[in-house]
């Protein structure tokens, strides 16, 4: 028997469409490309929205075309994702910060038509696209008086065309299981994978991320999404915001410490997220500047492990740090570390404890560790295993690659992390898979060292890595990029570890660098790093070698 409710399906349209029918006056401040502060508001992004939908459709765009943005986090990239999607053509998010090899590849494995791009990314658009036969035409996201002079295919101006448009698209009419949006994995190793999302897999991760224990948007709240819209989605924050009324600021092209404070207190922020790098750089001007934080009350902070100074560092203004973890497949928050009612009556420092880890997977993820044999592991604390998740909103393929076995017997996806899982049920990234040290036959943990490692006040930034190693397969070896001005000694960082970490983790050697290479979401690149390493010997080990 089936119950009688109605079909309603679930798509993305009908998100900008109950903002701007309850919260049409809602602002949605942006740092424009250009350079002013600009204000629009939800009903004003719906109607334009509208007028991008009746622009496509007359170039011929039909459902399932997908349409490239290259753009920051504004109003007008707002605009043009939900006139992609409401008519059901795919809106695929290029991330600029990938190798210009990586992006030819993806708009041509995409197969991309149209390209809306920022200001900033033409000379970029100039030297890829003569490599990308697929792309039609390119809209600057900009006014005629900002229009440059670029050489690309048929160029449209983006404020000319909607004055030319109608906002008389009719939205929606498609099935819920529709393609949506298109993201592609940073490509680590090998090429970049797509995963694309449906309009439910959106719509319901939008209500996942809304519940109190995730986000708790809320039409008092004051949203900066600094993670940006082309790293999976602005974490769902660009549906999110919308569909709870929340004002929403975005922060444009400048993410340096000055310009993210000035947004926060000039607009009354009381939510932001972002990869640690970037609230990095905040901590370190309120600092220097000796400036407070007045509005704002919590932080989401994913894309990589938070470490515990970082946590302590906005302890110390007031400001609550949530910790996140997902991925592009998980569409992607998966799981956030929320203390329970237990845990909060904890002294801050007994707290800590859980508030490194990566915390309890939301309603609607399922997660369990297995080992390489496909066996499930026991949930101590102790015993690592590969992570495993399952839901509404994981990936179960990888675009083009259909065929492709992704998902074990039981339907899971093997997310490439290494994990706990502890008695309260707190999960904790231990490693990457492939960035795990094995040593003596036991693995340790190149995140956690990193983490403490970082905590040290000339420390900028850390990583560990595996070095091969004659007796014990591999070795920890901590490479820092220290602040500027600060001298080298290696003794004072290795004295920093101890009692922090297993004696036997302890790292073998200390390395001095004057960079440490991230990869195109903010995280540490261990694969480049690894390679720039590649003739390195531990000393201890250097005559056996």
């Amino acid at each position: 028997m089936l119950g009688l409710m109605q079909n309603w399906p679930l798509t993305v349209d009908r998100i900008i469409d109950h903002a701007a029918r309850w919260h049409g006056a809602r602002e949605v401040v942006t740092r424009s490309v250009e350079g002013p502060i600009v204000r629009s508001t939800y009903g004003e992004i719906r109607n334009r929205a509208k007028r991008i939908s009746s622009v496509l459709r007359d170039w011929g765009v039909q459902p399932g075309d997908r349409v490239a943005t290259l753009a920051w986090n504004t109003d007008k990239h707002m605009e043009t994702w939900y006139g992609i999607m409401g008519i059901g053509a795919v809106c695929h998010t290029l991330n600029p910060r990938l190798f210009p090899e990586q992006i030819i590849y993806i708009i041509n494995h995409a197969e991309d038509r149209i390209v809306f791009t920022d200001l900033t990314f033409t000379p970029l658009l100039e030297a890829i696209l003569p490599h990308c036969p697929t792309v039609e035409r390119v809209v600057i996201m900009t006014d005629e008086r900002s229009m440059p002079a670029a050489r690309l295919p048929r160029v449209e101006c983006y404020e000319t065309i909607l004055a030319q448009a109608s906002e008389g698209a009719a939205w929606g009419g498609f099935d819920e299981n529709t393609a949506c949006g298109l993201c592609y994995t940073s490509g680590t190793t090998g090429n970049p994978k797509g995963v694309l999302y449906s309009h439910r897999s959106n719509y319901l991760h939008t209500l996942m991320t809304m519940q109190a224990t995730v986000m708790a948007a809320s039409p008092k709240e004051t949203i900066l999404p600094i993670v940006p819209m082309f790293h999976a989605n602005a974490w769902g924050l660009a549906f999110s915001g919308p569909a709870s009324g929340a004002k929403l600021v975005m922060p444009g092209a400048k993410m340096d410490g000055e310009s993210i404070y000035e947004l926060i207190e000039g607009e009354g922020v009381t939510f932001s997220s972002a990869v640690p790098t970037v609230f990095q750089g905040l901590l370190a001007y309120l600092h220097e500047s000796g400036k407070r934080l007045s509005t704002m009350h919590s932080v989401l902070i994913g894309g990589s492990a938070v470490p515990e100074s970082l946590i302590r560092g906005f302890y110390e203004f007031g400001i609550e740090v949530v910790q996140g973890w997902g991925m592009t497949e998980t569409s992607p928050v998966g799981a956030l570390a929320r203390l329970t009612p237990e845990l909060e009556k904890l002294p801050y420092d007994e707290g800590m404890k859980w508030r490194i880890k990566q915390g309890l997977p939301l309603m609607g993820v399922e997660m369990k560790l297995k080992d390489d044999a496909g066996r499930e592991l026991p949930h101590d604390g102790k015993t690592f295993g590969r992570l495993m998740v399952r839901g509404a909103t994981v990936a179960g393929a990888y675009f083009k690659e259909e065929g492709g076995d992704v998902l074990d017997a039981e339907g899971f996806f093997d997310t490439g992390d290494v994990a706990t899982f502890d008695e309260h049920g707190f999960m904790q990234i231990t490693d990457r898979a492939k960035d795990v040290i094995k040593s003596g036959g036991e693995w340790i943990s190149s995140i956690e060292i990193e983490n403490i490692a970082v905590g040290h006040p000339k420390v900028e930034l850390a990583a560990v890595i595996g070095a091969a190693h004659p007796k014990w397969d591999e070795r920890p070896v901590l490479i820092v990029k220290l602040k500027p001005g600060e001298g080298e000694d290696k003794q004072e960082h290795l004295e920093f570890l101890q009692g922090k970490i297993a004696k036997w983790w302890m790292p073998d050697d200390v390395v001095f660098v004057d960079d440490i290479p991230l990869g195109a979401t903010g995280k540490i690149d261990k694969k480049l790093l690894r390679e720039r390493m590649k003739a390195y010997v531990v000393p201890s080990t250097a005559a056996v070698v």
